[in-house]
């Protein structure tokens, strides 16, 4: 227990500094880039809704991804929103974009950051995906805007992939957040003897208050202890965990579409924002797919 602590303290470090910096003891730049190879991986599973993407209006640090026909929102489908935090909390989302699109073309508004021409570079922060909620909410009232009237504002999501985890579990305390998915990554507890952590820690886990998506990649992904302890800890929630046999920290984020793992996090949204039991299958009861799955160790409370 003592070194899972000590490695995953270090590990947080490293995440937030970015992996343009030195890794700490134990965690090799191989190892954070470990993936699963996309021969013979399961596919991205594209939605109904051909995709657009685009800069928010007035804006410039976030881009969207959205259907490109609107008319079916809000009376024939409904357009929930999910947030994205990126690995590395890197600004620059374009990495991403497959995975989701994969999102948004099953009927959601998806939000990410984006690099502005002639600022500074930085790290995305708990902030910078306030803000792009906030924009949802703007959009949806805005008079003239694609998207007036077409969002379902009662249904936010926000996910995000290793450092962008940390973005998404202090986000999870956002009363308009209604569900939060954190892939490759975990929080870790407070330091009782040293300084505020600038990031989510353990304690904010016990303010979630919607369902919590815990996917990682198995033994490769360093992550997964992490990942597994919070787990643990959240009893007040329904709350799943999956490791992916074969995938490492990086995962499925480079496949086409974004992979086995885009297919894990529309399926939770579609579930929780849709009410649809197919996407639900995957999750649900003893049986549901991950649970049954050999590529899979899964586990689930209050599903």
């Amino acid at each position: 227990m003592f070194r899972t602590v000590v490695i995953g303290a270090s590990v947080v470090g490293f995440l937030v500094c970015g992996i343009g910096s030195a890794q700490p003891p134990g965690i090799t730049m191989e190892m954070v880039r470990s993936a699963l190879p996309v021969e013979g991986a399961p596919l991205a599973v594209s939605g109904p809704y051909e995709v657009m993407s685009e800069l928010a209006f007035e804006s410039p640090g976030h881009v969207v991804y959205r259907p490109a026909d609107l008319s079916p929102f809000p009376n024939d489908d409904v357009l929930p929103v999910v947030v994205w935090g990126n690995g590395g909390c890197a600004i620059n989302s374009a990495r991403y974009g497959g995975f989701l699109s994969t999102i948004a073309s099953h009927g959601f508004l998806v939000l990410a950051t984006a690099a502005v021409e002639g600022e500074e570079r930085r790290q995305a922060s708990a902030d910078d995906l306030r803000a792009a909620i906030d924009w949802a909410e703007a959009e949806n009232g805005r008079a003239g805007s694609p998207l007036q009237g077409a969002v379902a504002t009662d249904r936010v999501a926000v996910m995000g992939q290793s450092c962008g985890g940390f973005l998404s579990v202090a986000l999870g305390t956002d009363p308009r957040v209604g569900t939060i998915g954190v892939f490759n990554s975990g929080v870790q507890p407070a330091d009782p003897d040293g300084q505020a952590s600038p990031i989510a820690t353990a304690d904010a886990l016990a303010d979630l208050h919607g369902p919590v998506l815990l996917i990682n990649g198995h033994e490769r992904d360093f992550m997964m202890e992490t990942s597994h302890a919070n787990f643990e800890m959240i009893d007040h929630l329904p709350v799943f965990y999956g490791a992916r046999h074969g995938a490492g920290h990086t995962a499925t984020v480079d496949h086409p579409g974004g992979g086995e793992f885009a297919n894990v996090a529309s399926n939770w949204v579609r579930l929780h924002f849709k009410n649809d039991e197919e996407a639900g299958a995957m999750f649900v009861g003893p049986d549901c797919a991950l649970c049954t799955d050999s590529n899979w160790d899964a586990e689930s409370k209050g599903l």
